[in-house]
């Protein structure tokens, strides 16, 4: 409560300001009672946008929206692209490419967790690069690093939809061999992208890295407040149902969970695990792994290696559609 009180007051205190003085002087003029609701309203107004403010921290630590590591410290070949999202809001990518055969090997989409930005992940996608073989492209959301704009739960979706869809026009590599790794946040953004229907048919995996069910479930954890036991979603400006979604993935998936994760509980692991309504899963646990060192356990990179090794390229994928508990009850093949 003190932090978030601290977070409203730090970024938030004129409009906190107008409310106060707002709601004196309706209470002078028009009494208790209609100052009272005057109050409570700009109060829960407050508290559903400051909703972004905890959630997403592109300026930590503080230069993160100003300097942006270059793959070139690490000796990544790389190209620096802006596209602009479906939404008009330019988009800052890295698309990292191997050297001779970057047509014929797969190509991630990297989808980094809520702080900071894309060039801080630059020594876990260095090992992708060298140990995988493979290409890929790290995604800078909307109001992160150099891309423009303020995130948002939408606007990350679309930037992500942005992101693949200029893949899927790229000539220069293998279309058929296109997965998504999502770390923590960004295990919700490439969940949601995945359980898209018209996506469904033209991704090759999909990995998620210590990854929540839901934000209103991560909110019930971590404020402790009982009162958000019964609180409907709709108060929840940022929702990332990834539990629910997840059911309609139908992409081969690997849930890769760091046991000693502190933020996320490592047993959401599990729920998306066996909730996911893909023929092909698997989770894997990193022993000692912790939120954002999961990387550096000893086989991660083997594990994901040996995953992704026997799947074939994309040719038709299997779709379960849901009934209203969100369970399986009939199988369509798409071709």
């Amino acid at each position: 409560m003190y932090h978030i009180i601290k977070v409203i007051l730090y970024r938030l205190w004129v409009v906190a300001m107008f409310i106060l003085f707002s709601s004196i002087i309706v209470f002078w003029f028009y009494g208790s009672t209609i100052g009272a609701i005057v109050f409570m309203l700009g109060f829960s107004g407050i508290l559903y946008n400051a909703q972004d403010l905890l959630l997403y921290y592109p300026n930590d630590p503080p230069d993160s929206r100003a300097f942006v590591l270059h793959p070139s410290n690490y000796k990544l070949p790389y190209e620096s692209i802006k596209i602009n999202s479906k939404d008009g809001v330019k988009i800052h990518i890295f698309l990292i490419m191997q050297q001779d055969n970057s047509n014929i090997v797969p190509t991630m989409i990297f989808f980094h967790g809520n702080a900071g930005n894309m060039g801080q992940r630059l020594a876990n996608v260095s090992g992708f690069y060298h140990k995988l073989n493979i290409n890929i492209l790290m995604l800078e959301y909307r109001g992160y690093g150099l891309s423009e704009g303020s995130p948002s739960e939408q606007g990350l979706y679309t930037d992500a939809q942005t992101a693949f869809d200029y893949l899927m026009q790229r000539s220069d590599i293998d279309r058929n061999k296109i997965f998504l790794f999502g770390r923590s946040l960004g295990g919700a953004v490439a969940i949601d992208l995945a359980s898209r229907l018209h996506n469904r048919n033209k991704l090759w995996a999909m990995v998620i890295e210590n990854t929540f069910t839901s934000i209103p479930d991560m909110a019930k954890i971590i404020l402790k407040w009982r009162c958000l036991l019964w609180l409907p979603q709709i108060f929840h400006k940022n929702k990332y149902l990834s539990l629910k979604k997840i059911g309609n993935v139908v992409t081969p998936t690997l849930v890769v969970c760091g046991t000693n994760d502190a933020l996320v509980p490592p047993p959401m692991a599990k729920e998306l695990y066996f909730r996911c309504g893909a023929v092909c899963k698997k989770i894997a646990e990193m022993p000692g792994g912790g939120h954002d060192n999961t990387w550096t356990c000893r086989d991660y990179y083997s594990t994901i290696q040996q995953f992704l090794v026997n799947l074939p390229p994309v040719t038709k994928n299997i779709v379960p559609f849901f009934d209203s508990e969100g369970e399986p009850h009939k199988i369509v093949h798409i071709v």
